[in-house]
């Protein structure tokens, strides 16, 4: 029988899921080997027996926290899809500010109205057996990931340096055209896709599993980038591991 899969999200723009219909389109093969029972963006049909759970998004409300605790108990396998699921993404920045101060900035004099809390990713509350970092996800890496889980492999996830991706496509550094960049502490993977383009990598992958923050940090101090400024680059994606440690 092929194993049933099925697609959820929380806290998110969806791109993620956008990504996998449009790999899909290129990768029909994997269409023939599993059964999608449950897939907003794609079906409109909705089954709860399924064997491995992808969810897109961060939680950021408590009432998040049962829904997904459900969607872990009847998975076998469950697999964080991108940056706000498997890092926190951007919806964490509103940890840098109290609460109530972010709900009343956001909400005005309805904030009252709107649950929430501090934003964490999905690990944050449920143990999680693979990820696919990225804002959005890269379309192949989730294909050899769908095809490691089926086959009951570890996912090929890079556990090095964005800087060795750059090395291998002979980038002029962008430090040495007077931008900044996060490479060095970041999670290969994407095929240094920003700094091949021009712009500097902002961390979306998250961060290797040993970054050397303080180098990081005076590397892009020697730059002529503030503390402030250093915050806000090791904030955009990665704000949750920052104001968790």
């Amino acid at each position: 029988m092929k194993p049933k899969v099925a697609f959820f999200d929380f806290t998110s723009c969806e791109g993620c899921q956008l990504t996998v219909v449009d790999s899909l389109q290129t990768h029909l093969d994997l269409l023939d080997a599993v059964e999608i029972v449950q897939f907003r963006e794609a079906i409109s049909e909705r089954g709860e027996d399924y064997a491995v759970a992808f969810v897109e998004g961060s939680i950021t409300r408590e009432s998040d926290q049962a829904r997904l605790k459900q969607i872990r108990e009847q998975a076998a396998i469950l697999v964080a899809l991108g940056a706000c699921a498997h890092i926190g993404g951007v919806n964490a920045i509103k940890n840098l500010a109290p609460l109530d101060d972010v709900r009343q900035y956001v909400y005005g004099d309805k904030h009252t109205w709107y649950a929430t809390y501090a934003t964490r990713p999905i690990s944050a509350v449920v143990p999680v057996d693979a990820f696919i970092p990225g804002c959005p996800i890269d379309r192949e890496e989730f294909i050899r990931v769908v095809k490691a889980v089926l086959l009951g492999k570890k996912p090929p996830i890079p556990d090095y340096p964005m800087c060795v991706e750059c090395k291998l496509k002979e980038n002029i550094c962008v430090f040495h055209k007077g931008g900044f960049c996060l490479g060095p502490v970041t999670r290969a993977g994407c095929g240094a896709i920003c700094p091949t383009y021009g712009d500097g990598c902002e961390g979306c992958r998250g961060a290797i599993s040993n970054p050397n923050r303080d180098s990081m940090k005076n590397v892009l101090a020697e730059h002529g980038l503030t503390t402030e400024g250093v915050l806000a680059r090791m904030t955009m994606f990665n704000a949750y591991e920052v104001t968790k440690t």
